[in-house]
């Protein structure tokens, strides 16, 4: 997995956190809403590199 594929995951993630709590904080749910899909988004995305990594792993 690249490097470049890891900060951006992790930076969509902290993305998502931070709308979550903007959303939170202003008592907006669809902000809110945004937020935690952003950080699912992120994870499943890193699920996927983390995968290509062991098949990788096991190729080599």
């Amino acid at each position: 997995m690249g490097l470049d594929d890891k900060f951006a995951n992790k930076a969509e993630e902290l993305k998502g956190q931070a709308k979550e709590a903007v959303g939170k904080f202003n008592d907006d749910p669809e902000l809110e809403g945004e937020g935690k899909a952003d950080q699912v988004s992120a994870g499943a995305k890193q699920k996927v590199e983390d995968l290509k990594d062991a098949i990788k792993g096991k190729l080599s």
